[in-house]
C-alpha cells in the first residue's frame, strides 16, 4: 500500500518545476552553448539543456519526495521506497530544440503502483501548459480540452514520428506512413511525442501513432489524452512502446492501416 498524496497540491509542485525547466530551455534556446552530443545513433542527440533540466527535476523530486523512485531519460532509474514513481523527460523534442525550432517540451508524469495519476507537459516557447490528474479532466493553460470527434480518415489530420534506428532497421514506420497517408487529409510530424499527444488531447490532431517510444516520452501525455476523453492503446509488443491515441473510433481506423 502506498502512502496517499494530495494530487492537486502535487500538481502545483510539478507545474512549478516544469516552468523552471522551461526557463532552463529558453536560456539556451538558439544560443551557441548547447554542447550537442549523440547517444544511441547520430540522430539521437542530447544538449546541455537536457542534462540541466533533468538534474533540476531530480533534485526537486528527491527534495520533496525522498522515498519516491524516478525514471528519467538522461539518467535512468533511481530507486525509491514507495509505490510512487516519477517519469520525466526534461526535454522532449531535442532535435527541434537543437535546430532552433520552437516545438519542444518538458514532460512530467507521476505513477502510483504503475498507474499514471498526474501529468504535466509544458512547451515553454509556445507558452502552452497541459495538465491532468486522474479523474479530473485535461486542461490547457487552465481551460478544459477535449479530443477530436472526427470518425473518418478522409477528414483527419494525424501525427506520427520515426524511431532513431530508422536508417538501419526497416521496421521504421515508413511502411505505415505509406499505407495510411493516401487516406488522410494530412499528416504532421511535430518531433516530440509528448506534444503530439497533447495536440491529440486538444483536438488539433485527430489522432496519433508512433512506435518504439520510451515510457518517458508518453507517460504524461497519455494521461492527458485519456482525461480529454480519448484512449491510448498499444499496437505492438515487440517494438518498444508503440501506441495509437485519439477517440475510440479514430484509434480503430488507424489500427486497421498500420502494424
Amino acid at each position: 500500500m502506498t502512502k496517499e498524496l494530495d494530487l492537486n497540491k502535487t500538481l502545483e509542485l510539478a507545474v512549478g518545476w516544469a516552468k523552471q525547466v522551461g526557463e532552463i530551455h529558453l536560456s539556451h534556446f538558439r544560443k551557441n552553448d548547447l554542447d550537442i552530443q549523440t547517444k544511441s545513433t547520430v540522430y539521437d542527440v542530447v544538449t546541455r539543456a537536457d542534462k540541466e533540466g533533468e538534474a533540476f527535476l531530480l533534485a526537486a523530486i528527491q527534495g520533496h519526495f525522498p522515498d519516491h523512485s524516478v525514471l528519467g531519460e538522461e539518467t535512468g532509474a533511481h530507486a525509491g521506497h514507495s509505490g510512487w514513481r516519477w517519469v520525466i523527460d526534461p526535454l522532449d523534442g531535442t532535435n527541434n530544440f537543437s535546430q532552433g525550432l520552437p516545438i519542444f517540451t518538458v514532460s512530467i508524469g507521476l505513477q502510483q503502483d504503475g498507474e499514471t495519476v498526474l501529468g504535466v507537459v509544458y512547451a515553454p516557447r509556445l507558452e502552452e501548459l497541459y495538465t491532468a490528474v486522474k479523474g479530473g479532466g485535461a486542461f490547457l493553460n487552465g481551460e478544459p480540452i477535449r479530443v477530436s470527434a472526427k470518425t473518418d480518415l478522409a477528414h483527419a489530420v494525424l501525427g506520427t514520428g520515426f524511431p532513431y534506428d530508422k536508417g538501419i532497421n526497416p521496421d521504421n514506420n515508413i511502411p505505415n506512413l505509406v499505407s495510411i497517408l493516401p487516406h488522410l487529409r494530412g499528416i504532421r510530424r511535430m518531433g516530440t511525442a509528448a506534444y503530439d499527444l497533447c495536440c491529440t488531447a486538444a483536438g488539433w490532431l485527430d489522432g496519433y501513432w508512433e512506435l518504439n517510444l520510451n515510457l518517458w516520452d508518453m507517460c504524461a501525455g497519455a494521461l492527458i489524452v485519456e482525461e480529454a476523453g480519448g484512449i491510448v492503446v498499444s499496437f505492438r509488443e515487440n517494438r518498444g512502446v508503440s501506441i495509437i491515441a485519439g477517440n475510440p473510433a479514430m484509434v480503430e481506423l488507424i489500427r486497421e492501416k498500420i502494424h
